[in-house]
């Protein structure tokens, strides 16, 4: 199997945060984003050895969901609401690694179209399975994903996001919340 016991949906056992607190829902989302990096280095390892069968398609599909569906909006919730004020007040250190960050975002995206590529040809995989395991290609485009992705996290929660929640000011934060709440077709806090 892929996970220790069972292939489990990336977040599940991640305690719900709502929406009256953005900042700390971005932060249940991270560490959503980084049970789902581990899934996908379990399942990597799992397809080395045991090939595409039907845990490790369950855990493609999983993988797949998450970044599909929860991932953009994260990234919009950021460009939106937490960037704009610290471009706009904080340091030229500061503004620097959110125009980096910015940059994240778009090199993630090319990145996900790789690595889902490969998540989809396991999930699509079903005659022969045990036959199918990544190249180096696939490998490196997973490793690559996963590697971007867990240092974007690093700076956002070290500097970034404790930053934007001191320039944020309460309207603002409201802001934030009802958008957070409208995208996400959820009533707002």
């Amino acid at each position: 199997m892929v996970t220790t016991n069972r292939v489990a949906l990336p977040g599940h056992h991640t305690p719900a945060v709502g929406l009256e607190a953005p900042f700390e829902m971005l932060e249940a989302c991270h560490e959503r984003v980084h049970r789902s990096l581990d899934l996908l280095r379990r399942l990597q390892q799992h397809v080395q050895d045991k090939g595409a069968d039907s845990d490790a398609r369950a855990a493609a599909r999983d993988v797949m969901r998450y970044f599909d569906q929860a991932a953009p909006l994260h990234h919009q919730d950021e460009e939106l609401h937490v960037f704009p004020p610290l471009l706009q007040t904080a340091s030229a250190q500061v503004r620097a690694l959110v125009l980096q960050l910015q940059q994240d975002h778009l090199a993630m995206e090319t990145c996900w179209s790789a690595a889902r590529a490969v998540l989809l040809e396991l999930v699509l995989h079903e005659s022969n399975a045990a036959s199918l395991h990544l190249n180096l290609q696939q490998m490196a485009a997973l490793d690559d994903f996963a590697d971007l992705y867990a240092q974007h996290i690093k700076h956002e929660e070290d500097l970034v996001y404790p930053l934007a929640r001191a320039t944020l000011a309460p309207a603002a934060l409201q802001a934030m919340r009802v958008d957070m709440a409208r995208r996400r077709g959820v009533q707002a806090p």
